[in-house]
């Protein structure tokens, strides 16, 4: 199984040739089905009228499909070489370039159920505007890769179990756990501060990069002898306004194996109202299915798990409007064979694929269902694959598909007749299975 990023090493100093090549929706990067735009949505949080303008860009200017990445932003594919400037003023319209100079790196993911669900966690949203807006305002963030993460979790552990660079979670009533990197390097600081210490911490992390004299992208990349201190960010914070201490170790602390993300659903909250909890199969979703999504409450919540929340239903409603969904082709149920599958795009967008594994994958998911994920590969790359070890691992090549799961030997070259019950057979290894939550074998 490859690595995660957050178990990476960090024995030799990451040492780059180029600059950060992240895709953004103002750079845009050329894939074989046309130019190809990533729309930062921070913590996923989209107006009604935001979404549907994106549709219309997708619509006009795309493939007439949007895609949802594993940190909740949005890809729109298939673009025209010269439609650059058409795009941007259709998203500074929809207020979605609110700092051209920074579009890339607003990548905030929080917890999608925040302050909606009966759990009585708090809600972090607020967080998720301020930080925003405090990353826009400074020009040292601009110097932050596309691919440095915050993580503001309400705590329960969803969104903290992303490997973020930068990582916030409420602690008792006024006061937030802040870490960055190593989590036994936490400290406290005020709530109210916490969006701006979140700032601090991503400071301090560029100024490790310059005295390392690397190009580092993400603060795991940094050598063990530039590693972020906790006693160093309490005194960076100190000199900027913000009162901090040390964190014990926090005894709640999961991990990303054991955390339950949204089910597919009703979601009751604690006024009355509900939210929907749905998946888009493969993170992909049409122009009229998002627009439909978009038009039950004007509010939507992207997931870093490829799905979407849509709050503040009546619950009344709830039940109709899921069954909706249903039959405009989202994922409703905890049952479904597409509940936790994923791929990358495949042929015949990516040059560097070796497969269409979207078709593949349509062709067996039914009857290779399970508990554990699967991913979908169509290079050894991996683009876009789970976090942690609890997954099918399906590579392509050009003799056929590597299979792969943890404890296992993988199966090399899988034929087309045999990968329906080879990836059933995986999907069932009890000698991971037995380590899964049960949120996730069901």
């Amino acid at each position: 199984m490859p690595q995660s990023p957050s178990a990476a090493s960090r024995d030799e100093p990451v040492i780059r040739d180029r600059g950060d090549a992240c895709p953004g929706a103002l750079r845009l990067h050329a894939a074989d089905d046309g130019f190809l735009a990533r729309v930062r949505i921070p913590g996923g949080m989209l107006d009604g009228s935001a979404a549907r303008l994106l549709a219309d860009a997708a619509d006009r200017l795309g493939d007439g499909h949007l895609d949802l990445t594993s940190r909740g932003n949005v890809q729109l594919r298939g673009l025209g070489e010269s439609c650059g400037g058409e795009l941007a003023e259709l998203l500074a319209g929809a207020g979605l370039l609110p700092a051209p100079t920074h579009e890339r790196v607003r990548n905030i993911v929080s917890s999608p159920l925040a302050g909606l669900d009966r759990l009585g966690l708090p809600d972090v949203s607020p967080w998720v505007a301020e930080l925003d807006a405090l990353l826009c305002a400074s020009d040292a963030a601009a110097g932050l890769s596309g691919r440095f993460l915050f993580a503001l979790d309400d705590g329960r552990g969803d969104v903290t179990s992303l490997a973020a660079d930068v990582n916030l979670v409420p602690e008792g009533d006024d006061r937030a756990r802040l870490w960055s990197g190593d989590p036994r390097e936490a400290v406290l600081v005020p709530s109210q501060d916490a969006p701006r210490a979140a700032l601090t911490a991503a400071a301090y992390f560029l100024d490790a990069v310059r005295q390392a004299g690397t190009r580092a992208w993400r603060v795991a990349e940094l050598p063990p002898e530039h590693a972020l201190s906790g006693a160093r960010l309490v005194e960076r914070l100190a000199v900027a306004g913000v009162s901090a201490v040390l964190a014990a170790p926090d005894p709640s602390a999961r991990s990303a194996g054991s955390v339950t993300t949204p089910e597919p659903g009703i979601v009751p909250g604690a006024d009355g109202t509900a939210s929907l909890s749905v998946l888009a199969p493969l993170g992909r979703l049409t122009t009229a299915q998002w627009r439909r999504l978009a038009g039950l409450t004007g509010r939507v919540r992207l997931t870093p798990w490829r799905g979407i929340v849509v709050p503040g239903l009546p619950g009344h409603e709830a039940a109709a409007a899921l069954a909706g969904l249903a039959e405009a082709g989202l994922v409703t149920t905890a049952d479904s064979p597409w509940r936790s599958v994923t791929a990358c795009t495949g042929k015949p967008g990516c040059a560097k694929a070796l497969a269409d594994v979207r078709a593949d994958a349509q062709a067996v998911m039914e009857r290779a269902r399970g508990p554990l994920a699967v991913h979908w590969s169509g290079c050894e790359r991996r683009c876009g694959h789970p976090r942690g070890s609890a997954w099918v691992d399906l590579v392509a090549t050009p003799a056929g598909y590597d299979l792969h799961v943890e404890g296992r030997a993988p199966r090399r070259g899988v034929p087309e007749h045999e990968l329906a019950p080879a990836l059933a057979d995986a999907r069932h290894a009890d000698h991971v299975r037995h380590n899964l939550p049960d949120s996730v074998q069901k």
